[in-house]
């Protein structure tokens, strides 16, 4: 069985602001040029934390679809903030919506959890590819309760583009920090 993942509504900011960026890299506020440059630093630095920990830093929608329904389906990108819809092709090919009293979220566990709800079982769909989609909210509530860790992770890789703007360094030794990659550690979804 096949589950796909579709970003449905990206996040409306970074969790860590230019300023916040500028600060970091000893960039003066009023110096505008690198400002786009710093930006696309911004946004390379939360999708590789993203990655690395499997985890959504911002709130953003995504859309799980699935060729039909398992017992236990799997939210990825915790924190699972709320289920928007559970829609299914049902067996005569007509788009359903479940109504939310027949399905429980786990978001507790990372990944979150969606099972029928007591009593209850999933419906049966049509046998067809993508006949299950569920569409769910992710992220912290805003880029204050990003964990100052991811944060901090972000800022030394922000940092470490912002000095090194070409993919090898020629003439020089470099070593990187062996602390770093555990700032994210405890933040990594494992599954």
């Amino acid at each position: 069985m096949t589950m796909n993942l579709r970003l449905i509504t990206p996040p409306s900011e970074d969790p860590i602001s230019l300023e916040e960026a500028k600060a970091h890299l000893n960039v003066d506020a009023d110096i505008t040029e690198d400002d786009n440059l710093i930006r696309g630093l911004i946004a390379a630095a939360v999708q590789a934390a993203e990655h690395k920990i499997g985890r959504s830093l911002m709130p953003q929608t995504w859309e799980l679809t699935l060729d039909r329904f398992v017992p236990v389906i799997t939210l990825d990108k915790p924190p699972i903030v709320q289920v928007k819809s559970v829609r299914y092709m049902d067996p005569d090919g007509v788009m359903q919506t479940l109504a939310s009293a027949a399905y429980l979220l786990d978001d507790f566990s990372e990944p979150g959890r969606l099972v029928p709800a007591p009593g209850m079982f999933w419906p049966e769909t049509r046998c067809q590819l993508n006949a299950v989609r569920i569409q769910f909210e992710v992220g912290y509530e805003d880029a204050a309760k990003v964990p100052r860790a991811i944060k901090q992770w972000m800022l030394l890789q922000i940092g470490t583009m912002y000095a090194n703007r070409e993919s090898a360094v020629i003439g020089t030794i470099v070593a990187e920090l062996p602390h770093v990659d555990g700032l994210l550690d405890r933040y990594k979804v494992w599954r």
